[in-house]
């Protein structure tokens, strides 16, 4: 399904989504060679995320599909910052024709994949705004298949499953919970840096200091990084991909985090509880022995803990269309922390290796 909140200009361009990008056979080859083109029958991708003899096993990165890059238009270079391009591959070398519809195209239109001559490869590349969440299926001989390789799915109200992917930038939660994003949230405010009394006092002054025109820009939905659609939106995108086989370490000791935390306080939600609860329940994990964990359903708390530290930090410091370094305010903060003693010039110019709006360079198209 699209996404449900997008930004005005969004829907005002709305009508362009599925447009038809030309690209080079050489560019689905690329990708097709790495992932598709081994005749392996070992699963050697599969790391429990998987059902048993599942053939996605044996793809290397099958997440990637569909592939979600970059777009730009010399003739319109602002303009085509707001777009992806999405570009479809299905192997088939028996199939005469291949097409592809969701709810990218306008009207649910059936868009024809061509076939890279002598290979059994079929392509489409279209643009999508950047932002949003949408369904597909590939039309086989007139047959409506899922994308056999592409691990992401969503089941529709009337029960049909259908291949899911997600544009950069996307803020719609995909696989975690309102209530396990909360408990989420609380327990990254332990792990990110902001937090101190100087550090929120610059993410402040750094937020406060935009005009509207620069919040709007660099701030979708006028959203701060350091809120749940930042790094907690960044480990749920990655939950959804490339991290789903870790998904279950999240639902099982995000449930058993919530149980605890009801039992040391059943009065007040985790998320009113004060904060001293949560810095107590972060030491414990950190050093290994949380009272009143269950152990027989996962054995090592630190372990979760680390993993958490992982995809927080990661999320924080990475390209802000990964979703969770939103604004670059993450760059902000080490730029503003690290500089020059004798020139008093920061050491990390984030802004020089990005196009705007977030940064300066003039050559830099991604």
């Amino acid at each position: 399904m699209a996404s449900a909140v997008q930004p005005a200009a969004d829907r005002q361009r709305s009508f362009r989504s599925g447009v038809v990008v030309e690209k080079e056979d050489l560019y689905a080859l690329n990708h097709a060679t790495k992932s598709l083109a081994r005749e392996n029958t070992d699963e050697r991708h599969n790391h429990g995320q998987y059902g048993a003899g599942d053939p996605r096993g044996r793809f290397c990165e099958a997440w990637r599909f569909p592939v979600i890059d970059g777009h730009y238009n010399a003739e319109e270079p602002s303009e085509s910052l707001n777009w992806n391009e999405v570009t479809f591959i299905y192997r088939n070398s028996e199939a005469q024709s291949v097409g592809v519809t969701g709810t990218f195209a306008p009207a649910w239109q059936a868009i024809p994949m061509r076939r890279i001559p002598e290979t059994p490869y079929f392509t489409a590349t279209v643009l999508v705004p950047k932002g949003e969440v949408h369904t597909y299926r590939f039309l086989v001989d007139n047959r409506s298949e899922l994308d056999p390789v592409n691990p992401q799915t969503a089941t529709l109200e009337n029960g049909r499953t259908w291949s899911r992917f997600f544009t950069e930038g996307c803020t719609n939660r995909l696989v975690l919970e309102a209530w396990e994003a909360v408990i989420l949230e609380r327990l990254t405010d332990h792990i990110l840096p902001f937090h101190t009394r100087d550090g929120e006092r610059f993410l402040a002054a750094y937020y406060e200091s935009l005009d509207k025109r620069q919040k709007e820009e660099r701030y979708p939905g006028a959203y701060r990084f350091d809120e749940s659609v930042g790094v907690v939106n960044f480990i749920d995108k990655i939950l959804a991909r490339e991290e789903a086989h870790r998904l279950i370490d999240y639902r099982i000791c995000l449930r058993l985090i919530d149980r605890l935390l009801r039992q040391r306080n059943p009065f007040v939600e985790p998320r009113q509880m004060p904060k001293q609860m949560f810095v107590d329940l972060y030491e414990q994990m950190a050093g290994g022995s949380v009272p009143g964990w269950d152990y027989g359903t996962y054995g090592d708390p630190r372990f979760f803990l680390q993993l958490v530290r992982r995809h927080t930090l990661t999320g924080a410091f990475a390209h802000p269309k990964y979703c969770g370094n939103s604004g670059a305010s993450g760059w902000a903060y080490l730029s503003e922390r690290y500089r020059d003693a004798e020139t008093g010039m920061t050491l990390f110019d984030w802004r020089k290796a990005l196009e705007k709006p977030l940064g300066t360079n003039e050559h830099y198209r991604g």
